[in-house]
């Protein structure tokens, strides 16, 4: 029941983060995957881009109905964003899972450093 229930928030956490911010799911969604799943390093980070990514398609729906969203903005990003994920697919397997925790963990203080200043 546990389980049941830590999978549940961290969904819930995961989808209110992207929605109310845009981005930011998967700040809480790793290391709540790291608590409530029996995934590995390995398996973790896949998986949470997997869970991301219809959320964030749930996000862009809501938005865009309220025309906040602007595809030709948006589209020199979209293109930058497929090669990173290509490269990030690609070589992101060969980074230990330890280096990929602390590398996710310096982003969050960055990111909550550069927003609070």
């Amino acid at each position: 029941m546990k389980k049941l229930w830590g999978t549940a928030l961290t969904g819930i956490c995961a989808g209110a983060l992207n929605g109310i911010f845009g981005a930011g799911g998967g700040m809480v969604l790793v290391p709540m995957l790291c608590t409530f799943t029996d995934l590995n390093d390995a398996q973790i980070f896949p998986s949470a881009v997997a869970i991301l990514f219809p959320i964030c398609i749930v996000s862009l729906l809501f938005s865009s109905g309220w025309d906040a969203f602007s595809f030709l903005q948006a589209l020199p990003y979209l293109l930058g964003s497929v090669i990173g994920g290509i490269c990030a697919g690609i070589w992101g397997k060969k980074i230990p899972g330890t280096w990929l925790h602390r590398g996710l963990g310096l982003l969050i203080i960055w990111g909550g450093i550069r927003y609070l200043c």
